[in-house]
């Protein structure tokens, strides 16, 4: 299901360059985005928690990161280092009054670096369920990637997601998607696409009712030129467990847990205080959940 690859979906050549573009433009709409209350963004700590500020506060984190994964990490038109988890990381480490760097690794070395010291922290979508990653600290999901529903939108209204009886579903061939699809939805026409995008195409041009796949990826195909205001979410956002529930979180050296607990309070204190939503916005302004 993730195989030791970065839980995040990855984008290259054309599409990278076209998601780059876009997350630029949606920066700027971000203070708008920001104030609507109907906007949803995650919530992945309890807000009745009281935790208190760890003793043991880094003076300094390096983190660790590969910068072609936009909107996560990637390097803007000029050159410089942008991306979700960038700013999330600047502002992990204003909150904890430590010092901040980023180090740019190719995601197969992350771990030995992480190992050879040096960097403090991965802040690149390591899934826990890897097999090395049992050597580490990680803190609390900062993200979870839900699976949605795509459906023509004028259907969206009406959509019902339990009532799926006679209506094709696409997906992608062989994905975690397509069978979920199956044994939630089996009164459903599962109809399986060789990819993805041909699975959204089927939804567009009409040859299926909807499509159910990976919802950041979708989050950023639905204003594009590619659906051309043709469809909308509808249902979910899906987080089953052992499909979708796996999400992003930081890890540190399993000699480190007193960084790898400052981050977790620093990441709560970032969602009480707002900043995350802002953060999350500004990257994902039309929200996947």
């Amino acid at each position: 299901m993730f195989n030791g690859q970065p839980l995040f979906p990855t984008y290259h050549s054309a599409a990278a360059r076209i998601l780059t573009a876009l997350t630029c433009l949606v920066a700027i709409a971000t203070p708008a985005l920001a104030q609507q209350p109907d906007v949803r963004v995650p919530n992945f700590w309890d807000p009745k928690a009281v935790h208190d500020r760890p003793s043991a506060i880094p003076d300094k984190i390096q983190f660790l990161a590969t910068d072609d994964y936009p909107p996560f990490v990637f390097r803007d038109p000029q050159g410089r280092l942008t991306g979700f988890n960038v700013d999330l990381a600047r502002a992990l480490c204003q909150e904890l009054g430590s010092s901040c760097a980023l180090r740019i690794k190719d995601f197969d070395v992350l771990l030995p670096a992480l190992e050879e010291e040096e960097g403090d922290a991965i802040i690149s979508g390591l899934s826990r369920s890897r097999s090395a990653t049992r050597r580490l600290n990680f803190t609390e999901d900062y993200l979870k990637l839900p699976a949605r529903f795509i459906v023509p939108a004028q259907a969206a209204a009406d959509f019902d997601e339990q009532a799926l009886a006679g209506l094709s579903v696409a997906v992608e061939t062989g994905s975690r998607y397509e069978a979920f699809a199956r044994r939630f939805w089996p009164e459903a026409e599962i109809t399986p696409f060789e990819t993805a995008r041909e699975a959204r195409e089927a939804v567009k041009s009409g040859a299926a009712d909807a499509h159910f796949g990976d919802g950041l990826s979708l989050s950023f195909w639905l204003p594009g030129e590619a659906a051309g205001g043709c469809c909308a979410f509808a249902g979910g956002p899906w987080l089953e467990p052992g499909y979708f529930d796996e999400g992003l979180a930081i890890a540190t050296r399993a000699s480190d847990p007193e960084r790898a607990a400052a981050l977790s309070y620093a990441l709560r204190q970032l969602y009480q205080k707002g900043i995350y939503r802002e953060l999350y916005l500004r990257y994902f302004p039309l929200s996947f959940y």
